[in-house]
């Protein structure tokens, strides 16, 4: 029996869950046999598919324009009247599929091991805190979405602000990083509220599910089969002893070539030799349609995936008041295709992070052919290997021929910036997010204290991230946690990022022998989605999963000597 469900999002988002309930009670009570089991894997896919896609359309309807009452309602609405109950539903359906004992078809198997998972940590008390976690990330957004500041007259917001960091007069740039700071510091106590109230419903959530802490519960929520949390407290290790050592390195040269006593949080975004900010693009079709042309250099299908999601709007790429901050991109299961939401304000940084997105966005459109919803959960930890080894691909060509976003020596520039700042010293960075996390999520009740949270803050960063002077500032530094938004809705997947990004420097390193053949492998491994094992996903990609000295210190050296080739100085 095939089950009718709306084939257009639009549509499927005005019915409410007495006009869904039924589509998911039939699955669930619908008799198994091996006979008929693709045809029901398929009505399933397709009607979480719709489910999915449709909270991700209306999150980007509220994210566009964080003001818009309305979208944000739509979302709420959605959310509580009918995606959690359905998440209810949903684990019933899986239990009717574990408990056929059917055996899956071929390329179903991982999604099997996570649906076991799942089940195991199923806790119908977690549905409404799951809910009401969502609501306290929706207000977290808002507050920073609603962060401006005045500057010479005009009213900014902190993204634009920050821009007048690569001011070369030091007076300029310190004025304009502390009034970013102190409008940050103006949301303290707000942010600080949500945050108690986080960490306790968290903590609620992984006792409810029979867990001691949070950490061991979202450790199964995110399918962490193949690594522990002991293999990160190594990797941190491995990133304090190898990648912490060489930021200093790039620091202290920082430090000399702006010829300064000490540096300073405000003295990082400057060009240590006194150049002029690179201003790659003056608007957003201009950086779209300079990236296309890149994406079409490193590989014509990801050019033409990429073209495709111009052609359709999928982007939301300029910066504006009220539109909520950061940027991501959001997967659209039932088409297969991603959107892409940013806030560009014609810096090095945005040509980074859209790179750095698009990646994710080939992701989905590689794994198109993939013939199950479930197939498409693929970990973090390999999600970012395809935005961070994109990042990577894609740098040759910034300078590639005519309308291109740099002459070859601003191009070698913007590339030692990106290994220096968004790579090397990203890895300590990581590590003190991670650190920070551990510590709160084994430490609740000590976690909820401003106070003390913010200490252990200051402690974690100084630890991993030496080199930069702080003195004077230890407000400044404790709050520094509360602008990052993964610690409020990605809680525990900073590390994913430290990983992902080991494995990207060697598909790249791949890349330096055959550019074409590691864009191959890169592809294919995309295409796979969670149909193998997290290891095996690198392998395809001709990548192994590490987490020890030796390996990122490999990869640390390959950014040291091409940053020396690309200045044509000694490291």
């Amino acid at each position: 029996m095939h089950i009718e469900i709306p084939e257009t999002t639009l549509e499927f988002s005005t019915r409410t869950w007495p006009q869904i309930e039924p589509h998911m009670c039939e699955l669930a009570e619908r008799p198994l046999t091996a006979e008929n089991l693709e045809e029901w894997l398929a009505d399933w896919s397709h009607l979480l598919s719709s489910l999915e896609e449709t909270v991700a359309r209306l999150q980007v309807a509220a994210s566009v324009d964080t003001s818009d009452a309305e979208a944000e309602a739509r979302l709420n609405t959605f959310r509580e009247e009918v995606y959690t109950p359905a998440l209810a539903a949903d684990q019933r359906i899986k239990q009717h599929l574990l408990d056929s004992d059917l055996v899956p078809p071929p390329g179903f198997e991982i999604p099997m091991r996570y649906m076991r998972a799942e089940a195991d940590l199923y806790c119908e008390e977690n549905l409404s805190l799951a809910s009401e976690e969502q609501n306290l990330i929706n207000a977290y957004n808002k507050i920073l979405g609603a962060q401006t500041a005045e500057w010479e007259g005009e009213n900014v917001t902190l993204y634009q602000l920050e821009t007048r960091l690569e001011d070369p007069d030091r007076t300029t740039r310190e004025r304009a990083w502390r009034l970013r700071v102190q409008r940050q510091l103006g949301d303290r106590e707000a942010i600080s509220a949500l945050w108690t109230r986080l960490v306790t419903l968290r903590h609620q959530m992984a006792r409810n599910a029979g867990f001691e802490d949070y950490r061991a519960f979202r450790w199964q929520q995110m399918h962490r089969f193949d690594y522990t949390p002991e293999d990160c407290l190594r990797f941190h290790h491995a990133i304090e002893t190898e990648a912490t050592p060489a930021a200093g390195h790039i620091y202290g040269r920082y430090r000399r070539d702006l010829g300064m006593a000490s540096l300073r949080p405000w003295d990082l975004e400057v060009d240590p030799l006194n150049r002029p900010p690179l201003r790659p693009f003056s608007d957003v079709e201009e950086l779209e349609s300079k990236t296309a042309a890149i994406f079409h250099h490193v590989d014509p299908q990801l050019g033409r995936y990429f073209d495709v999601m111009r052609q359709e709007r999928l982007l939301d790429l300029g910066n504006r008041k009220n539109k909520a901050p950061h940027g991501w991109c959001m997967t659209y299961p039932l088409a297969r295709k991603a959107f892409i939401f940013m806030n560009a304000i014609g810096w090095q940084r945005d040509v980074t992070m859209l790179l750095h997105e698009a990646g994710h966005a080939f992701h989905a459109f590689e794994m198109a052919n993939l013939p199950y919803h479930q197939q498409l959960d693929v970990p973090r930890e390999f999600l970012e290997v395809a935005s961070m080894a994109m990042e990577l691909l894609a740098a040759p060509y910034l300078a590639a021929g005519p309308g291109a976003f740099y002459s070859e020596e601003d191009a070698a520039r913007a590339r030692i910036k990106h290994l220096e700042d968004c790579m090397i010293v990203s890895w300590p960075y990581v590590a003190a997010m991670d650190a920070f996390e551990h510590w709160v999520y084994t430490n609740p009740r000590a976690a909820t204290d401003a106070a003390t949270g913010g200490a252990k803050w200051a402690e974690t960063w100084r630890r991993f991230m030496p080199g930069v002077d702080w003195s004077g500032l230890d407000d400044e530094l404790m709050i520094g946690w509360q602008a990052i938004p993964h610690f409020f809705c990605w809680p525990l997947s900073g590390i994913e990022y430290a990983i992902a990004q080991l494995g990207a420097v060697q598909v790249w390193r791949n890349a330096l022998d055959g550019q074409a053949d590691a864009v191959t492998r890169y592809r294919r491994a995309l295409s796979l989605g969670c149909t193998v094992p997290l290891s095996q996903l690198y392998e395809a990609a001709g990548a192994r999963l590490a987490f020890d000295a030796e390996t990122l210190g490999q990869a640390v050296s390959l950014m040291a000597r091409t940053i020396a080739d690309l200045s044509d100085s000694p490291s």
